[in-house]
């Protein structure tokens, strides 16, 4: 009797034992690990995001301003950018420069950025950059100007996380030319920079 009493108390240790070492208390370690390297996807709020444009007129001034964000969104994955877009509203191109006299008003510089031989805004509202790839503090995408596609590039990338937010700030410079975006006037266009840069400051939630 005493002996299978110890084999029952032995029994019943090692079925303890296996119960204790099965336990979902080590599952939490599992779901850790997976979160660490999961993509989380955010909603960029257009409200508290910006956009800053920038154009030279060669060998004279700049004239700059800010343009309206339609939507976006951002993926990340280890809290690094991996994928996202954003969209622009270019019909609310609002300069904010002083460069402007009685005869060159604001409002002409916002009529010629709309025109047709420049943005085309009644044809083409909008502009849109999409994510492909980032390596370091660059992101490749592509953008959409006037309905044509190049490959661009975002540099200076600085991401910063919160709980359930992230910022994250770049800067963009294309050739306007590449998007059909010049006057038909040749010595008119002769003056400005080719090159138009674009600085971003998007904010986004889960």
């Amino acid at each position: 009797m005493k002996t299978m009493k110890i084999s029952n108390l032995f029994l019943a240790f090692v079925a303890s034992a296996t119960l204790f070492s099965c336990s979902p208390s080590e599952k939490p370690k599992e779901t850790t690990a997976l979160d660490s390297t999961a993509s989380v996807s955010y909603t960029v709020v257009t409200d508290s995001s910006t956009v800053n444009w920038k154009g030279t007129m060669v060998g004279l001034y700049s004239h700059y301003g800010t343009v309206k964000l339609a939507e976006g969104s951002l993926v990340l994955t280890g809290g690094k950018l991996t994928g996202g877009s954003f969209t622009v509203d270019l019909k609310s191109i609002n300069p904010l420069d002083s460069g402007y006299s009685k005869e060159h008003k604001r409002e002409d510089l916002i009529g010629h950025l709309g025109a047709p031989d420049f943005f085309a805004t009644d044809s083409f509202p909008s502009a849109t950059f999409i994510v492909k790839s980032v390596e370091g503090t660059t992101a490749t995408g592509d953008l959409t100007v006037r309905g044509k596609t190049n490959e661009e590039k975002v540099t200076d990338l600085v991401v910063s996380t919160g709980d359930s937010t992230v910022s994250i700030t770049g800067k963009l410079v294309f050739n306007r030319q590449k998007y059909g975006v010049a006057y038909k006037a040749t010595m008119k266009d002769m003056v400005l920079s080719d090159d138009i840069e674009i600085t971003v400051a998007l904010k986004g939630k889960k």
